[in-house]
């Protein structure tokens, strides 16, 4: 086998190899004898017809079917010959494919980088510290029961936290501005969900009042004719009504699966649910922080394209699932999306996925079982058959390949904190649980 290798541009090789003929004679000569045993051709008995007839008949088909098996068993070959790495699949096109003779291709592609890592004990790393304090569990149980409270009509003035019905006119420089009315609007006071100042404006107002509420527009507000426009909305209330919040009892409890048990129990679970939950949301602060300074410190190195290409696509099928999730029937198809809509996020996931690799490779580092088993364990525990589904996920492939991933890459970040300059940060457990903001 014959191979010549060219640069073609920046990571692009175009790889040239040549197969001699007879390695593909053989293999078509093996191909049809196999076939002569098996091949069913009216008035002749099964593994009686001719090779003649054989050869005439399949003989195109099995020599191209050997041709393709071959282009990428031998581009296989010819990569470990020149000790290369493919970043992503080849494009192969055949230049020479004639029997009796020589098959000659081209496959071009792009290879993996040589990543030089920096020196890692220059990152610098806040690490969010946190514990469930009692105040937390009884927020999150406050919060609990307002999910399943009950509105009643109140006669005082509206205060934070009541639900109150409103019409209201927006007017800038004299004149009502496009999607600044509304009448019988019900908002939630104290939610945040208007412009700054608009719910406060309200607070204190009687049923039946009306009053002239002055604000301004945040200069970021999606609609530009808006944005920092200084603007009075006219407000009437119509009604106040508040949360009444269900009582801690045996009804209560039964809606989150308690069938036993008092407060005192409640409260035990809700604090397990949300210790678990601040640990994943720890394990993820931490984790992205590190990939962000591992990228900051690689950002120039010169990504193969396909990869980026991959994740993109891996971003596309990931918000196409999560806007199908409306039902069967609500389906979306990610070719629809950009690719410039995720070019940003891939190049990011592109360079951080080669720098671990790097840092994997580096330090011989092999993925942990017992960690892999013990986040497997982690995840059942919230299943009532958790034997079960520790089961399941050792036999799917797909599953614990995920899994072990996800282990390999929190040995990384382990591996980067060893010898960074970590500093712990004490975090609130609501800050905890909030997404660090994206660059």
């Amino acid at each position: 086998m014959q191979v010549s290798i060219e640069t073609t541009s920046g990571l692009e090789r175009k790889l040239t190899v040549g197969v001699p003929a007879d390695r593909i004679d053989s293999a078509v000569k093996e191909r049809l004898e196999q076939a002569s045993k098996n091949v069913r051709l009216d008035g002749f008995r099964k593994g009686k017809v001719p090779m003649n007839v054989v050869k005439q008949r399949f003989g195109a088909d099995i020599r191209q079917e050997v041709v393709n098996e071959l282009m990428g068993k031998t581009f296989s070959e010819a990569v470990n010959q020149e000790k290369i790495q493919p970043a992503g699949q080849p494009a192969i096109q055949s230049i020479k494919n004639e029997p009796g003779q020589d098959l000659e291709y081209t496959a071009t592609f792009e290879v993996m980088p040589e990543v030089t890592l920096g020196d890692l004990a220059q990152i610098s790393v806040k690490k969010p510290v946190c514990e469930v304090s009692d105040q937390d569990v009884t927020d999150m149980i406050d919060a609990l029961r307002k999910q399943s409270a009950s509105w009643e009509e109140v006669d005082r003035p509206a205060a934070l936290g009541d639900e109150v019905a409103i019409d209201y006119v927006g007017t800038k420089d004299g004149e009502e501005f496009e999607g600044g009315k509304a009448e019988d609007f019900l908002l939630e006071l104290g939610t945040g969900r208007s412009i700054p100042g608009f719910e406060e404006g309200i607070v204190g107002m009687s049923v039946g009042g009306e009053k002239i509420v002055p604000l301004t527009f945040p200069e970021n507000y999606h609609a530009e004719e808006l944005r920092g426009a200084a603007v009075e909305f006219k407000i009437k209330l119509h009604s106040v009504t508040e949360a009444v919040l269900p009582e801690l009892n045996s009804d209560f409890f039964a809606q989150y699966g308690m069938q036993q048990g008092g407060e005192e129990k409640f409260r035990e679970i809700v604090r397990e649910n949300m210790a678990r939950d601040l640990k994943n949301a720890l394990r993820t602060k931490i984790t992205g922080r590190v990939m962000s300074a591992l990228f900051d410190m690689h950002k120039d190195l010169e990504l193969p394209q396909s990869l980026v290409a991959n994740e993109i696509t891996s971003m596309k099928y990931q918000m196409a699932q999560s806007m199908g999730q409306g039902g069967a029937n609500n389906s979306f198809d990610p070719n629809m999306l950009p690719d410039e809509m995720f070019m940003d996020q891939a190049n990011r996931r592109a360079n951080t996925a080669l720098v671990v690799r790097e840092i994997v490779l580096a330090n011989k580092m092999k993925v942990d079982p017992a960690k892999v088993r013990a986040r497997i364990e982690e995840i059942a525990s919230t299943y009532e058959q958790s034997e079960e589904v520790v089961k399941h996920y050792f036999n799917d492939k797909q599953l614990l390949n995920s899994i072990e991933g996800n282990v390999l890459q929190e040995q990384v970040v382990d591996q980067v904190l060893s010898v960074a300059d970590v500093t712990e940060e004490s975090v609130s457990y609501k800050d905890a649980i909030q997404p660090d903001a994206q660059d």
